[in-house]
């Protein structure tokens, strides 16, 4: 089969869509009323002069398509026929005529056995992606005939035209002027196929900044807007150009990263891969879609990574126009690079890339290492001078990653710096490891690379003097033989003076001092000058500005080989802070500790109060048929003597009032409160009146006579002849009967507690008692827990009182013993034991 006898197909070898159809054959006019007009080219009627002008562009057009087609598979074509003659040694007719018939006994088309042709002797990244299609293409045809059939003849027909694609594409890239060209050829041959919209083609500035070497698809003003990105600014483009695998983006407005065209497709998926060649990347491959990208297969992956490395090979030759925001720029060779490396007074090596036999970047040579050389492991120029990076620095590969940073700057162009990086060299397989600043950067086709090792002694004086100047310290040295002095700058500070002053000498000391320390500086002169001994003193020192600041001096002499004094050397230290402090302390001191004493007497009056009134150990009270006896525990911290309070007494009546309280607060003042309401209730009981009256005119004391203090209490009235009780309570907790092996509460009255309102009514309960029946009254300091409710903490004390001891006396002091209660507060406790 010869070229003039393939079928004339649409570019890339796609199949023709619905406008490449041939035109409808002329003929009589169809009735309007029958078929319709029939519409020609944007709904011209073919009868009109515009619509057969319109059907002739048309039809011009697809010819036009055609013709670069054709035009495209007949170079891939000559291109596998010059292949031919090469391998087979024949002529040109003879290679046409090969290509035909082996085209024929694998039954593909020419142009398919000229792409796979041409992937056999390329051995590129292309023809990786082309024989995977190829592949595929194969595996159809044999799916087919087992079937006996052409139902694959689709999937096919896509593997096939993909290959075709690939090439077609490449062929049109080499054969464009520029990369605008290219870009047109990339998204109308091998990208608009797979769903793609538009292209662009990124370009990477020696600093890092992209231009728009060549866009399709997007409209001229975006294009424009879009000319020149600058540095560090995050696009998609740049996402891609940072990531070796590049960036695939299933929708662009999710990310919110800006790019070209993103008013065009703002939904549309985007896919940004690096182009680079040998390790180094000329710039990004950016390819649009007009709606959100789904996962794509392994090929299209492949594919569109071997369409950027098409543009970088012509991105290998771009410079970028006048006009684009940047300014031309004339990058130095190796050697103008050389030339500025030993300009710098720090270590500089000049790094070339070295590639292995299939065009990869293994290494990096050292081309140059310029005169301000240090190496880390004390070797000289000439050893690391043309060796391997990796040969010299075999640890830059490790945990350092210097050789990654190289790589990196080598590929992007984007410069690389580090403090404190860690350098290792291998000397006899002993590493030797420094401290240095790096700094990575590229210059055409060459790498700069420079340290700066750290120097310790250089590092301790930059220590040393912020410590002095954070501490206010200032050194200094005074030759006595030569008069010569030496301040630091932190001392002419201290003392308010400019440094281009003339130093104070140890023995102008105390004229730069107040008045009153002359005795202190002059025992330091004298320990210092005279006994020779290293001296301390602390005085105020008076600047030139009026300020006083309290300092401290220490210095020591130095003697020579003569015992001789030679020179003394010293330091200051503004301690002014320190001394102000220390003097607010004691005051703060002298403070506490009057407050203090006035607090020890307070509570100790406090005490004598309570224990005038209420003594610890109470003479027991005699009643007929009764047993009485109280307990009061006073606080264990004497801060928090509070204004508990019990009562138990014989009436004129032969009723005995029994009471329990406690008074709101700690203190002085709660004391007092409690002996007010104390005696009240005495005076009150002796009118007859019940323990509800009691308790109401009670209330009218705590709220108007008190300076309205709050309190609680339960007060009760035994009568012996009827061994009953009756009772009531303002806010305290009820009385406790034991009887037998059970106890309980007794009811809970309604009652406010003691000055809260003006006037208030308590309820009042009687419970009839029975012999060797018990009832107890308390205070909350003998429950009262700060983990557990009052609920639970009664329930324990019921638990506590049912073992009952012999005597009255006893059962209080076990009631007090087995006490719970955390909160160090003082209890009263109240019992009557009928007998």
């Amino acid at each position: 089969m010869n070229m003039s006898e393939q079928p004339r197909e649409p570019a890339g070898g796609a199949p023709r869509d619905a406008s490449a159809a041939p035109p409808p054959a002329s003929g009589p006019p169809r009735s309007c009323a029958v078929d319709g007009p029939a519409a020609g080219p944007r709904g011209m009627t073919p009868l009109s002069p515009v619509g057969r002008l319109a059907a002739t562009v048309d039809r011009l057009s697809r010819e036009v398509r055609a013709a670069q087609a054709e035009a495209e598979g007949r170079a891939l074509i000559e291109l596998a026929k010059g292949v031919l003659v090469a391998r087979l040694g024949c002529g040109p007719a003879q290679a046409a005529r090969q290509l035909a018939e082996l085209a024929e006994q694998s039954q593909v088309t020419p142009l398919e056995f000229a792409v796979d042709v041409i992937n056999q002797a390329a051995r590129d990244r292309m023809s990786e992606v082309t024989d995977a299609f190829l592949t595929a293409t194969a595996a159809v045809r044999a799916a087919s005939a087992e079937d006996g059939g052409d139902g694959t003849e689709a999937g096919q027909s896509v593997a096939e035209s993909a290959a075709v694609r690939l090439r077609a594409a490449e062929s049109g890239a080499l054969a464009a002027d520029d990369t605008q060209a290219v870009a047109d050829a990339l998204l109308e041959q091998a990208l608009r196929p797979l769903g793609a919209v538009a292209v662009a083609i990124w370009a990477v500035g020696y600093d890092g900044s992209l231009t728009l070497a060549g866009s399709a698809g997007f409209s001229a003003a975006e294009a424009t807007r879009w000319h020149y990105v600058p540095p560090d600014v995050a696009t998609v483009a740049r996402c891609g150009l940072t990531e070796r695998a590049g960036q695939w983006i299933t929708s662009l407005a999710e990310t919110g990263l800006p790019s070209v065209g993103r008013h065009q497709y703002p939904e549309g998926g985007r896919v940004a891969v690096p182009a680079g060649t040998g390790g180094r990347i000329h710039g990004v491959l950016e390819v649009a879609w007009p709606a959100a990208l789904a996962p794509q297969p392994p090929q299209v992956v492949r594919q569109v990574e071997a369409l950027a490395e098409l543009c970088a090979h012509t991105l290998e030759s771009y410079t970028p126009p006048y006009g684009t925001g940047q300014e031309p720029r004339v990058m130095p060779d190796a050697v103008e690079l050389m030339d500025l490396a030993d300009g710098l007074y720090d270590p500089a090596l000049v790094l070339v890339p070295h590639l292995d036999a299939e065009g990869h970047l293994a290494d990096f040579r050292i081309q140059h290492v310029n005169k301000s050389f240090l190496d880390p492991a004390g070797r000289p120029r000439a050893v690391v001078g043309g060796a391997l990076l990796l040969e010299a620095y075999p640890m830059a590969a490790g945990d350092s990653e210097l050789y990654q940073n190289v790589e990196r700057v080598y590929a992007t162009g984007e410069p690389f710096r580090a403090r404190r990086m860690n350098l290792t060299a291998l000397v006899d397989q002993v590493p030797l490891s420094a401290l240095a600043d790096i700094s990575v950067s590229r210059h055409g086709n060459a790498v700069l690379l420079i340290w700066r090792i750290e120097d310790e002694a250089a590092r301790l004086a930059s220590l040393l003097q912020h410590a002095q100047r954070l501490g206010r310290i200032g050194g200094f040295e005074e030759n006595l033989l030569t008069g010569e002095i030496t301040w630091n700058g932190q001392l002419f500070d201290l003392y308010g003076r400019p440094q281009a002053s003339t130093p104070v000498p140890l023995e102008e000391l105390t004229a730069h001092a107040h008045p009153d320390e002359a005795v202190v500086i002059g025992r330091f002169l004298r320990t210092l000058m005279h006994h020779r001994r290293p001296a301390s003193a602390a005085f105020r020192l008076q600047r030139p500005d009026g300020v006083t600041r309290h300092v401290r001096v220490v210095a020591e002499p130095v003697l020579d080989t003569d015992d001789r004094l030679l020179l003394v050397r010293g330091a200051y230290q503004d301690i002014s802070a320190q001394h102000w402090t220390e003097v607010a302390l004691a005051a703060t001191r002298d403070r506490l500790a009057h407050t203090e004493q006035e607090a020890i007497e307070r509570n100790r009056l406090t005490l004598q109060l309570q224990h005038a009134i209420m003594p610890p150990a109470q003479t027991p009270l005699k009643v007929p048929a009764l047993e009485v006896a109280v307990r009061y525990r006073p606080a264990e911290t004497e801060q928090l003597v509070g204004g508990d309070w019990y009562d138990a007494v014989m009436l004129p009546s032969g009723r005995v009032l029994l009471c329990v309280g406690d008074v709101a607060g700690h203190g002085i003042e709660a004391a007092t409160s409690m002996v007010v309401l104390r005696n009240a209730l005495r005076g009150l009981a002796v009118t007859g009146a019940g323990p509800g009256q009691l308790l109401s005119w009670l209330n009218i004391v705590a709220h108007h006579l008190t300076g309205g203090v709050t309190a609680t209490a339960v007060c009760g009235l035994y009568d012996p002849a009827r061994r009953t009780l009756r009772w009531a309570r303002a806010g305290h907790l009820p009385p406790v009967l034991v009887r037998g092996p059970r106890a309980e509460p007794l009811p809970l009255l309604r009652g406010m507690l003691l000055g809260a309102v003006a006037e208030a009514v308590y309820e009042e309960d009687e419970v009839r008692l029975a012999g060797e029946d018990t009832l107890l009254m308390y205070t909350d300091g003998l429950i009262e827990r700060r983990d557990r409710s009052v609920e639970e903490a009664l329930d324990q004390l019921l638990n506590t009182v049912r073992p009952t001891p012999k005597t009255l006396d006893q059962h209080l002091d076990r009631l007090l013993t087995y006490s719970r209660s955390d909160t160090d507060d003082d209890t009263c406790l109240v019992g009557i034991r009928v007998g």
